[in-house]
């Protein structure tokens, strides 16, 4: 790998993590089309350790105060009424379908998973289901239940396909639940760290030991997850800001004309799918 790749990819997660357009898409898409090769599933993992980083940092304080309710459940009857136990909760709960599939199929998700024309297609239908969900659904609730934990969790291990985008899997299982733009985005962002990180660090040593075709080298690979975390997190504040005030038709129309291009593109054999 190139340090001009490592760098624009970097940029890329730090853009698209948060988005509901699919970051591991786009670097799969961005990796082939500008430098003629696929930076690999072990890449893309570790780098969006960057970005959950930075959601650490933009969140530090409700991820501290939601540990600390979480050990106080454990001793203290009323301390378990409290919102802060039940998000911790909810949290841990929505991170088990994407753990245990990710682990059951590592290896679909390394390599025939990444296939451009399944990339492709997830773009588009998942475009459409989020257009579907952010225009008709009731986006009523701010407050999360049990069944949005498990709804969005279940959502979140889709995005194990490229393409799917796990934010857009997420954000488009907590609209149609009913949660309002803002509920589902903030749960969205915390739902991610537990998954991410543990992919991240599973994917280390493939990295150290190069073990993908491309793979990128240690200093590489440390710049790109620095860039993604900076740009990650001014995504971050980015996105909310958005979402108070604006739908999600905005992404939808980009993840349509994105996957049609692709589609092109692929017809045409001007990209190799694999």
């Amino acid at each position: 790998m190139s340090w001009l790749q490592a760098i624009v990819l970097g940029l890329v997660q730090g853009l698209t993590e948060f988005l509901p357009i699919s970051s591991s898409g786009h670097i799969r898409i961005v990796s082939t089309l500008f430098f003629g090769n696929d930076a690999g599933a072990s890449f893309t993992a570790v780098i969006q350790l960057g970005t959950e980083v930075a959601v650490l940092i933009y969140f530090a304080k409700d991820i501290g105060n939601f540990i600390g309710a979480w050990f106080k459940g454990l001793f203290s009857k009323a301390a378990r009424a409290s919102e802060n136990y039940r998000m911790a909760w909810y949290v841990i709960i929505g991170s088990i379908p994407i753990s245990v599939l990710g682990y059951l199929f590592k290896d679909e998700i390394r390599s025939s998973l990444r296939n451009l024309w399944i990339t492709a297609t997830m773009l588009i239908v998942f475009g459409l289901l989020l257009g579907l969900a952010d225009q008709f659904a009731s986006h009523v609730r701010d407050k999360l239940q049990l069944k949005d934990a498990v709804g969005m969790g279940l959502a979140q291990a889709m995005a194990l396909i490229p393409g799917v985008s796990r934010s857009g899997g997420t954000l488009t299982a907590g609209l149609f639940l009913g949660l309002d733009r803002a509920a589902a985005a903030r749960y969205s962002f915390l739902l991610a760290l537990p998954a991410v990180f543990g992919a991240g660090i599973f994917s280390i040593p493939d990295v150290l030991e190069r073990a993908e075709p491309n793979a990128a080298s240690v200093p590489q690979m440390i710049v790109a997850t620095i860039i993604s975390f900076a740009v990650g997190y001014a995504t971050i504040a980015w996105l909310l800001r958005y979402v108070s005030k604006h739908s999600y038709s905005a992404f939808v129309w980009y993840r349509l004309l994105l996957g049609i291009v692709l589609m092109g593109l692929l017809s045409m054999g001007l990209i190799n799918p694999t």
